[in-house]
């Protein structure tokens, strides 16, 4: 519905702060034009958006424009419990249970249809994350060694923007004064974490606003890979590998196609442990790889 829709671009634009018809248009899935005419209504209805021109143009609404203090409806609320209760199972932290305290005692909201428990990515960090919480609350820099996909470990003092999941691990963003540049950590890579009394040398970019450019700018090297799995490991190549089916056999084998990460280790340890369920097609130099460990794998117990 349009007023749905409304009421979503002026939520919208008030957490992100400027946006292009373009932009608003493939969030909202409509056209530009139908932004424009959504824009003008805001405008006839009360809400300041104001349009900005030039290459870096776009809307958004005036400062002096607050949402009123009770717009969030019942099932927002579940919503938002939902999230909180999510996040309360993955990190445990005693501030997060607060808030989801707080905010049950005065939502109305029943039930939740759908429950998030992340309990099993806290497990072995849970002490660490509420660390470098604190770190980042305080912003004062931690220090830590570090080992590198290389092997390679060495010592960082960094000034820590945020905790993240993702890639199925967790992982730190913050910024390095020797690199002068943000880098992320791999928690599980992580020893010795320790506070430190260093304050931050500079102020830094929200953790959403320094992703979203890394993620612009992402150099890791991806490769397509096309593979034939046997019919009792598609389920396993599906859920692990992400895999796309593109063509099905009459034996029940399928072919599959995958975009990965050249050199990410969770991809190519799962392919490994599929063992001949899985016949990599292509690319040739992956069909070497494997091969290579194979050998490796077979000379140690071949004197068995």
């Amino acid at each position: 519905m349009k007023i749905d829709r409304l009421y979503a671009i002026t939520v919208y634009l008030l957490n992100h702060g400027k946006a292009s018809a373009s932009e608003l248009a493939r969030r909202f899935e409509v056209s530009s034009r139908t932004i424009q005419r959504d824009i003008d209504s805001l405008c006839r209805a009360g809400i300041p958006v104001v349009a900005l021109t030039g290459a870096a143009g776009g809307y958004e609404i005036m400062d002096t424009f607050g949402m009123r203090q009770h717009a969030a409806t019942q099932e927002d609320y579940s919503h938002i419990l939902t999230a909180l209760q999510g996040l309360a199972t993955a990190t445990n932290d005693p501030k997060v249970n607060a808030t989801l305290d707080k905010l049950a005692s005065v939502s109305k909201a029943g039930d939740s249809t759908m429950i998030l428990d992340f309990s099993v990515v806290r497990e072995g960090d849970e002490k660490m994350l509420q660390l470098l919480q604190s770190a980042v609350h305080s912003k004062r820099a931690v220090q830590f060694t570090y080992t590198n996909a290389n092997a390679m470990t060495l010592t960082h003092t960094v000034e820590p923007i945020a905790v993240l999941y993702r890639w199925y691990a967790w992982y730190l963003l913050a910024y390095s004064t020797v690199k002068n540049d943000y880098r992320t950590y791999k928690l599980v890579r992580m020893n010795d974490l320790l506070p430190t009394d260093i304050t931050f040398t500079r102020e830094h970019e929200s953790a959403e606003a320094i992703l979203r450019a890394a993620d612009e700018t992402d150099t890791r090297i991806y490769m397509n890979v096309t593979i034939r799995c046997k019919a009792e490991a598609k389920a396993r190549a599906i859920e692990y590998l992400r895999g796309t089916i593109t063509e099905e056999l009459d034996n029940g084998d399928v072919l599959m196609t995958l975009n990965v990460v050249e050199n990410e280790h969770f991809w190519y340890g799962t392919m490994l442990a599929l063992g001949d369920s899985v016949e990599i097609l292509t690319p040739e130099k992956l069909r070497i790889r494997v091969l290579e460990s194979a050998k490796s794998m077979v000379s140690l117990y071949d004197k068995l």
